[in-house]
């Protein structure tokens, strides 16, 4: 269905929104992103979003874009906001097991697939193309992708899916933070910032710490100090 367009891994801003427009004209566009890949606990969480012409405009006039480029506040008003336009969205969730298991590259994108399959099966067609960031493909899909570099910033759809992961994960930390409050979960939401490396190191892993992050920035870390 989309074999005649060149959807190339990289693109400007205004190659992107032409190619989105094109698309946008044959059917339905699903943007899909990820948060948590570099965490040290907690789940990496993906979404997928469908956006309308008129959900799309009034989300662009929030000066929606990629979340990392956004306060946090800015995107709980956008996820609000996404809310109240009824936006088309789903999330799905990449288990501590399943990272350990798979390792987090196959979990994120699992769980992309997963929530592009759930908003796929809520449209009234097909979506003719999934919205991709990055450049691995998602698994077990029959449907187009488009892998692009840069989608969360250059995309709508997949800037409104990077919101949608990031605000999901943001909030189960903070609600895990009330559960394992020594490892300060609500400002780190995971990540190895200084105070949670210290924590890992003087309490040992909690119960959604991921085992293998954690040794591997440990013995790094040790092999640091040893040269200090």
């Amino acid at each position: 269905m989309v074999k005649d367009l060149i959807l190339t891994p990289r693109a400007s801003a205004e190659e992107a929104r032409e190619l989105v427009g094109i698309l946008h004209k044959r059917g339905p566009v699903i943007g899909t992103d990820e948060a948590g890949r570099g965490a040290l606990a907690g789940p990496v969480i993906a979404a997928a979003v469908y956006l309308t012409p008129e959900q799309e405009e009034a989300l662009l006039s929030m000066k929606l874009r990629d979340s990392k480029k956004m306060t946090p506040l800015g995107r709980e008003k956008l996820f609000v906001k996404m809310q109240e336009l009824g936006v088309l969205w789903r999330a799905a969730s990449g288990s501590i097991e399943r990272i350990e298991r798979d390792n987090i590259l196959q979990a994120s994108l699992w769980a992309m697939a997963m929530s592009v399959r759930q908003v796929a099966q809520r449209l009234n067609e097909p979506p003719v193309c999934i919205v991709v960031d990055g450049t691995e493909r998602l698994p077990d899909l029959t449907f187009s992708q488009w892998n692009l570099i840069g989608a969360d910033n250059l995309v709508p759809a997949v800037s409104a899916a990077s919101v949608v992961a990031k605000v999901t994960r943001d909030r189960i930390m903070r609600h895990l933070d009330a559960k394992y409050p020594e490892y300060h979960f609500a400002r780190n939401k995971g990540y190895p910032t200084r105070t949670h490396m210290e924590a890992v190191r003087s309490l040992g892993m909690s119960a959604i710490h991921r085992p293998s992050f954690c040794r591997k920035l440990l013995a790094l870390r040790e092999v640091n100090d040893a040269f200090d």
